[in-house]
């Protein structure tokens, strides 16, 4: 099938963002945030933005569906749509970091990927405040104004600076995480995967490993860091794929890089 122009799926997000999102950052009354889950943030940006995405995309691709965080948290059933057919499905996540966004931190952004048989074909992620847009297309390439992204290659551990989340690791495990930071040059923590997915494709970071992988979180951030360059797999080594949560990710500037992070993050897998 002719998936939809990129350029028209980029207007559509910065247009959504700069009426649901950007007005309400810093403005947003006890009201208007609630938990949706223990320490799991909602505001009615992300619920604003999340329809009117969802609206204006399958308008934009006739036929396709929507998988939304909003969505899924009141139906779980809904993300199921990724691999129940052969239809498009548009993975949403309207505000990823609401916590950083209800907080008044300026590290949120949009998430969209384009899902087809099982596999992202296409991704985007925008930053309103930066006013970055990324786009990648599986075999195209990622692409940030005008400009094609690439990268970094990685190193020994000692030179490697990235994304370690522990937030999702049980406690030993987030405990033995937590003691290895000193081991690289340095790590970082910025709850918002579309940040650090922004760092890895802009030269800021040169690995990340997360172990809760909800497809709106990073569908098209692993798209994209591979069309970049980088190595994207799940722990055990296969390809990633957005429909699948179980288990986690890994990503690293080159393979032999990605194979001495899982020997010394993940050693019961390695």
């Amino acid at each position: 099938m002719n998936l939809p122009d990129p350029d028209k799926v980029a207007a559509i997000i910065r247009d959504v963002a700069a009426t649901e999102i950007v007005p309400r950052f810093r403005s947003l009354s006890k009201a208007d945030i609630r938990e949706k889950g223990p320490g799991d943030l909602v505001t009615i940006a992300d619920e604003a933005a999340e329809r009117a995405l969802t609206a204006r995309l399958t308008d934009l691709l006739p036929g396709s569906l929507v998988v939304g965080e909003e969505a899924c948290a009141a139906d779980p059933a809904i993300l199921s749509r990724i691999t129940a057919g052969d239809d498009p499905v548009w993975i949403i996540d309207p505000v990823d970091g609401t916590a950083n966004f209800a907080n008044g931190r300026p590290i949120f952004a949009v998430l969209l990927a384009l899902a087809l048989g099982g596999r992202t074909v296409a991704g985007w992620i925008y930053d309103p405040v930066g006013e970055r847009m990324v786009v990648a297309e599986r075999g195209q390439g990622a692409w940030m104004g005008g400009q094609r992204l690439t990268a970094l290659p990685g190193g020994p551990i000692p030179s490697l600076r990235g994304s370690l989340s522990t937030k999702f690791f049980p406690a030993e495990e987030k405990k033995r995480l937590e003691a290895l930071r000193p081991h690289f040059a340095s790590t970082y923590r910025l709850f918002c995967a579309a940040h650090e997915y922004l760092n890895l494709l802009t030269g800021q970071g040169q690995f990340a490993c997360y172990n809760r992988i909800m497809p709106w979180d990073h569908a098209a951030g692993a798209l994209a860091y591979a069309e970049a360059g980088g190595h994207v797999a799940r722990w055990d080594g296969g390809d990633y794929q957005p429909g699948r949560t179980d288990g986690g990710i890994l990503m690293a500037g080159d393979q032999e890089t990605w194979g001495d992070l899982r020997r010394l993050l993940l050693p019961n897998l390695a």
